[in-house]
């Protein structure tokens, strides 16, 4: 039988650690108990491991007792890094050695998988240096700039390279359950287990979930004047060489210090503002597709559907029929 670690961190915790700790060992042990009425033996010995005894959650009112002390565990075969706090800065007391603890266990074969923002503890091994990595898309900015090396993926659900896996935000850490529930055990089981806990197994992405919210605390401040000019009129036909031109900067310079402040290019950072228009008046205005598509700037349909799928995974129409209140009726 193999082993399955779900790490309890010492400290930086929130309210969707103990979410992820025990989902995961609720949907583990469903697994479990499916492959024992197949008459199969059960793949993992589940068990929370930390540095501590007990870990407390949400100022003290929830209390999680470990079943072992992380030193005692001489190999594991998948560890499962829980959520921790979302505006994580440093690695903290006890959670250091959990992630010493990760990188051993790792070069020794183990599997590790992070939720949420467990990216981070997984990260500060290095780990994920180089390699692509999903997080919630509003710990996106702060992730990237504590760890630059690792390549964020924000619009996808799952990510797997070499043995790690990362997901996206909140909740959606039971689609990650049911992936790994599929690869250690196999389909059949996965699907079983997304109608017990009706977890829709289908889900690709988290692009349509995602806020978009330029980068703001860069320090550039000839970059945050350009934002701020985008985000007041991106209605209108703007062009980047007159927008550097605005600034006193030359374009090649003006793109430079823009991508390195925000992330994104001028034209994407312009695109993503329209798209976040338009996706608020799709879900609230009783406007055609149309209607939004002429309100943001767009002439071209085709144009706008590509690029509002590009940043949310959804035709322009999907999403109104999906979040529009009106529609649903």
């Amino acid at each position: 039988m193999k082993h399955l670690t779900i790490l309890v961190p010492d400290s930086q915790t929130g309210p969707n650690t103990i979410s992820c700790i025990v989902g995961t060992y609720h949907v583990f042990t469903e697994a479990n108990r499916y492959y024992d009425k197949l008459n199969r033996e059960p793949i993992f010995n589940i068990e929370l491991a930390g540095v501590s005894k007990q870990s407390n959650f949400v100022n003290g009112l929830l209390t999680v007792m470990t079943q072992k002390d992380i030193t005692t565990i001489q190999k594991t075969d998948l560890i499962i890094v829980p959520a921790v706090i979302s505006n994580f800065s440093a690695i903290e007391a006890g959670n250091s050695m959990l992630s010493a603890w990760i990188l051993d266990h790792y070069t020794k074969g183990a599997n590790v998988a992070s939720m949420c923002t467990g990216a981070y503890l997984l990260a500060s091994t290095g780990l994920l240096d180089n390699k692509n990595c999903s997080i919630h898309w509003k710990s996106a900015a702060n992730f990237h700039k504590l760890f630059p090396k690792v390549n964020l993926k924000t619009e996808q659900i799952i990510t797997d390279e070499q043995g790690i896996y990362t997901n996206g935000g909140g909740y959606s850490f039971l689609n990650l359950l049911l992936y790994l529930v599929e690869k250690f055990y196999d389909r059949q089981t996965a699907i079983y287990c997304s109608k017990i806990f009706q977890i829709d197994i289908a889900r690709q992405t988290q692009s349509d979930f995602m806020i978009f919210n330029g980068q703001k605390s860069h320090g550039d401040e000839m970059v945050m004047r350009a934002q701020d000019y985008l985000e007041n009129n991106f209605s209108e036909k703007i062009s980047m060489e007159k927008l550097s031109e605005k600034f006193t900067v030359g374009r090649r310079n003006f793109d430079r210090r823009f991508i390195k402040a925000t992330g994104n290019t001028p034209v994407e950072y312009l695109q993503r503002i329209k798209v976040e228009s338009a996706k608020k008046e799709l879900e609230s205005s009783r406007k055609t597709v149309n209607e939004v598509m002429y309100a943001i700037g767009y002439t071209d349909i085709k144009a706008f559907r590509e690029i509002f799928r590009r940043f949310t995974g959804l035709s322009p129409l999907e999403y109104k029929n999906k979040y529009n209140k009106a529609v649903i009726k």
